[in-house]
């Protein structure tokens, strides 16, 4: 496998990034603890006709800094108080778009998430399905906003894996009411069919 360099998320459309991360494999090295998975489900958020990101672009200090950036970096915060949202900041410093990864197939450290996630089955969809359980599994939290994706913390790799669009379950992204009917209805997030690992539809 192949580490995504930086010119992956530096383009100018997150919806083809955030298809094209389907299939990829996300890691994190935390303590000497390796977990990772197989990337399948995403939501794409673009500083253009998107009002959803209004309130992304509003958030300053340590957790919006990654916004502000060349592409490449985790954007991290913290949602309910509680859930740590693991997304990916694209584009160009001066258009900040993202990618939130939603799910992941668990691949390598199952042990360490299972216990992450309060000791579940290593084999329970529940252990990384949504975006919230997901970056609890990999050890995630908003203190690690900002950090490059090149590694060694964390990083994302290219297994070869060609991804055909009829694999490709694309819908409207979840809990974007207070965004308007327009930025709620866009087509933005996508899953792959079949896996057990995606978050339910809405």
């Amino acid at each position: 496998m192949s580490l995504l360099p930086p010119e992956f998320y530096r383009r100018s459309n997150p919806v083809q990034i955030a298809r094209e991360l389907l299939g990829k494999h996300v890691y994190s090295c935390l303590e000497g603890q390796l977990t990772g998975g197989r990337i399948v489900e995403t939501e794409a958020y673009s500083h253009e006709g998107d009002d959803s990101m209004q309130l992304h672009l509003k958030r300053r200090g340590t957790h919006g800094q990654a916004l502000h950036e060349p592409g490449g970096r985790a954007y991290l915060y913290q949602v309910y108080n509680r859930h740590t949202l693991f997304n990916i900041s694209t584009n160009l410093a001066s258009k900040p778009d993202t990618v939130l990864i939603r799910a992941i197939e668990p691949l390598v450290g199952l042990e360490i998430m299972a216990a992450r996630r309060g000791h579940l089955a290593p084999d329970s969809p529940k252990l990384t399905t949504g975006p919230g359980l997901l970056a609890q599994a990999l050890g995630i939290t908003p203190a690690l906003s900002g950090t490059n994706l090149q590694g060694p913390v964390l990083w994302l790799e290219d297994a070869g894996e060609i991804i055909n669009e009829a694999d490709i379950l694309a819908s409207p992204r979840v809990g974007l009411a207070y965004a308007g009917e327009t930025a709620a209805a866009l087509p933005w997030r996508f899953r792959l069919r079949g896996s057990k690992w995606t978050s339910p539809a809405r």
